[in-house]
């Protein structure tokens, strides 16, 4: 992992570390770790779409995948946490290569196509199969997990648990990035058949990385149920998996933190227009709740017509900038700083 990088992820534990001590109201506790859980499924996707170049709308439902196996492991048949969320991971691998294979060797909207089909089978597997998945009503009664023998129980406890996650989550993904299979990965975002001419296993490593952003995904789902410890078809709808697009092209498609900007940014973000709204109703506004869908169709309008490359890489291009104008500035002092400084005088120069 590069300097920038590791100085990126102490930096994040630091801020993990510090932040229940500033943040003791367990409500923003708990938007805080519902943006943990947005950021680990946005990794893999920013993977898959930023970095290998592959479209895929359907990615909330290997976060269905993986809270349904560990809800209905745990609740229904009394697994314990942590084998539920690996059967879980295993059930959503299996998923991925089956969909993978084939859906992978399509382009464009045409796999974004089929992976919108893909989440649709499963929103609609999760409400008709009643007897599996309780349908409309749902499964209850999902246990915390226990690590290293304590139980999860309060807010503070699961913040960082989850976070802890993310971070090593963030830490395997820059590995990979500056790894061989990395590099091979940006090759085919450039192009798929300059890639294959310098012999990059084109269709393995689209196979691989969707895998892999399964993984991630399905690790998000299963801490989701243990959290919440009740799940429905609700947040699992086409709408989820949309939102989990939209994360990653606002935070920035082609870095890993970017992904987790716009995923903190956006998660946080219904928190903060109900805080608006309270502060206009304050001054006798009334403010609607369905004004929330007009507000967050124009911040994320503003941010595609005058941020295109997302919120991190434009205030990294900011800050850098401003670093450079500081750089520029010009000393204050007698000395001559210009290109003939130092110049020695010679008898041509009489």
């Amino acid at each position: 992992m590069k300097g920038k990088n590791s100085a990126g992820l102490i930096a994040l534990i630091l801020a993990v570390i510090l932040l229940p001590y500033i943040i003791t109201n367990d409500y923003y506790l708990g938007a805080l770790i519902f943006a943990g859980l947005n950021s680990l499924a946005c990794i893999g996707l920013c993977m898959l779409m930023g970095y290998a170049g592959q479209i895929s709308i359907g990615h909330g439902a290997f976060v269905a995948i993986g809270a349904y196996g560990s809800g209905i492991l745990t609740a229904s048949f009394a697994w314990s946490p942590w084998l539920a969320m690996f059967c879980s991971l295993i059930m959503a691998v299996v998923v991925a290569i089956v969909l993978g294979i084939p859906a992978l060797r399509l382009k464009g909207h045409y796999l974004a196509m089929a992976t919108l089909g893909f989440a649709s089978i499963v929103h609609v597997v999760s409400v008709a199969a009643v007897d599996l998945t309780g349908g409309p009503s749902g499964i209850v009664n999902i246990p915390r997990p226990k690590l290293f023998g304590y139980l999860l129980q309060t807010d503070t406890q699961y913040f960082y648990f989850v976070w802890a996650v993310v971070i090593i989550g963030i830490y395997c993904a820059f590995n990979l990035i500056d790894s061989r299979v990395g590099r091979g990965l940006r090759a085919l975002h450039g192009s798929e058949d300059a890639a294959a001419s310098l012999g990059i296993p084109v269709t393995w490593y689209k196979v691989q990385v969707f895998i892999l952003s399964a993984v991630y995904a399905s690790v998000s789902g299963s801490l989701y149920a243990y959290y919440v410890n009740y799940i429905d078809p609700g947040p699992f709808d086409i709408s989820y998996s949309v939102l989990l697009v939209t994360m990653v092209a606002v935070g920035g498609l082609h870095n890993i933190w970017g992904a987790l900007t716009g995923a903190i940014v956006l998660s946080l973000l219904p928190e903060f227009l109900s805080f608006v709204s309270d502060y206009l109703r304050f001054f006798g506004i009334e403010y609607q709740q369905d004004y929330d869908t007009l507000v967050y169709g124009l911040i994320l309008l503003f941010i595609m017509l005058f941020l295109p490359e997302g919120i991190f890489p434009s205030l990294r291009g900011a800050v850098a900038g401003i670093i450079a104008l500081f750089k520029k500035t010009p000393r204050m002092s007698g000395q001559n700083s210009g290109p003939i400084a130092g110049r020695r005088f010679s008898g041509h120069d009489k």
